[in-house]
């Protein structure tokens, strides 16, 4: 912990008692199970927790919690649904961690100009429920049931990305509280502005070492009449991401284009009781009217044909269709179980989709080399994959060796004109790499950013740039 943004005992009562004066009791906690489940994400690093949780229920909440902190130079750490995986959530200096679970409201619908403005707190299934009474939904889809400023933060995307975008391309405005406890809202809700800089952009992805994001203004979609999905294992995993290049460059709107190799099949067939082969696989997903997405199922199960895939069958059947992806959704789920006890070191790079297939054979050359167990899921549409290590936590010669293939598979995807990072985050546990990522004057331009927006330093400290 750092010394010099650590805060002492005296000062975390003081720190409690003014919180409480502003929030109320119910809305702040010191207990250590709380603390505990504060500090840390879903993967293998260690639990780092605050020395306080508070529960805002507004904006203004949140600025009489940033002016508390600011007041007494106290780490402040966001927090969602927990579901991080680069240590984002990690307390690393203590402080407060601000759990905004408690702002999910849904602030208003515009249906005839296609968004929708949240708090941060809502979860995408809580938004997926509401949209849908208005014959609406939001496309990006992380695979956990994540914070919408959880999302933000991190620059989500997920399966639906090929067709929809990221949460860059689905974030219209934002309502942040800055370091110094000023509301700032970053555009109107017009689809486009030539005003000023884009400070939309930049807070999305900036893992609230900028600011903490409260609101949110995002681009939706109407539910589309007709969607099918489809499964088409393929002999080789350079067969099935040749087949995602054809479909992209032939210009099918395909709506979901995720790749599985053979390790997470077999995992995913014995959690979710399906009987899918044991090969590198796509399940697909078409959007469209009746007519259309069986057109692009029949194109894209000719290109598998021709690459030599199994049987392509598709299906417009609700029932089937949510079944195979609650399959892929649970694939994190899937690869844990196959070692019980382990914990996962999940880990993500996007290279140009040209050099897909490459690299994800030299990683997996890699971890069969090195006797680690490890499965591989890829959003191939975008040349986004992810790679689980499945570690035993007892064991820190198995966690280093995982760590040392991590490395090797980052600077391999650098080499590729790829990045880091596709999304998941930095975090902590990607920091070495960036510099190589964006050399030193990048950090440096990012560090004078960062140094302005929150010159305390007391925004998520020690995550993105060193502290």
């Amino acid at each position: 912990m750092n010394v010099e943004l650590a805060l002492n005992s005296s000062t975390i009562e003081q720190l409690v008692t003014e919180l409480c004066d502003a929030l109320g009791p119910d809305a702040v906690a010191t207990s250590d199970a709380l603390r505990e489940q504060h500090g840390g994400g879903e993967t293998y690093h260690p639990v780092a927790p605050p020395d306080i949780v508070v529960f805002p229920n507004s904006t203004d909440d949140v600025v009489k919690i940033v002016e508390c902190c600011a007041a007494h130079g106290a780490p402040i750490v966001p927090h969602g649904a927990g579901t991080s995986l680069e240590g984002h959530l990690a307390a690393l200096y203590g402080g407060v961690s601000i759990d905004l679970t408690r702002m999910n409201r849904v602030l208003a619908v515009n249906v005839g100009d296609l968004d929708v403005t949240v708090e941060a707190g809502i979860t995408r299934k809580q938004l997926e429920d509401r949209l849908a009474r208005d014959g609406l939904f939001f496309p990006v889809d992380p695979g956990a049931d994540a914070t919408i400023g959880g999302m933000v933060s991190t620059s989500a995307t997920g399966t639906t990305t090929v067709r929809y975008g990221g949460m860059r391309e689905n974030v219209i405005s934002l309502t942040v509280v800055t370091a110094t406890g000023e509301v700032v809202r970053t555009a109107s809700r017009a689809r486009k502005s030539a005003a000023g800089y884009d400070m939309t952009r930049l807070f999305v992805g900036s893992e609230g070492t900028l600011g903490i994001i409260t609101e949110a203004t995002l681009r939706v979609h109407g539910i589309p009449d007709a969607m099918a999905a489809a499964v088409s294992a393929f002999p080789t995993v350079e067969a099935a991401v040749e087949c995602a290049m054809q479909v992209v460059q032939f210009g099918i709107p395909v709506a979901r284009m995720e790749l599985m190799d053979e390790v997470q099949m077999a995992a995913i067939n014995e959690l979710s009781n399906l009987s899918c082969a044991v090969k590198p696989t796509i399940f697909f997903e078409f959007h469209g009217s009746a007519a259309s997405v069986e057109e692009q199922a029949r194109e894209v199960g000719e290109i598998a044909a021709e690459l030599g895939a199994d049987d392509f069958v598709w299906s417009t059947d609700q029932e089937k269709r949510t079944r195979l992806w609650e399959a892929r959704h649970m694939a994190w789920y899937a690869a844990l179980a196959m070692r019980p006890g382990s914990k996962g070191l999940a880990t993500d790079v996007c290279v140009p989709i040209s050099q897909l297939a490459a690299s994800i054979r030299a990683v997996r050359a890699d971890i069969v080399e090195t006797g680690l167990t490890a499965t591989i899921v890829g959003h191939v549409g975008d040349g986004n994959f992810h790679v689980v290590f499945l570690i035993d936590p007892d064991d820190p010669d198995e966690l280093a060796l995982a760590q040392e293939v991590n490395e090797r598979m980052l600077r391999d995807a650098l080499e590729r004109e790829g990045t880091c990072t596709g999304e998941h985050g930095v975090g902590y546990g990607k920091i070495a790499i960036l510099e190589l990522e964006h050399g030193p004057a990048g950090i440096a331009l990012m560090r004078s950013i960062k140094d302005a927006l929150d010159p305390a330093g007391i925004m998520n400290p020690g995550k993105v740039l060193p502290s």
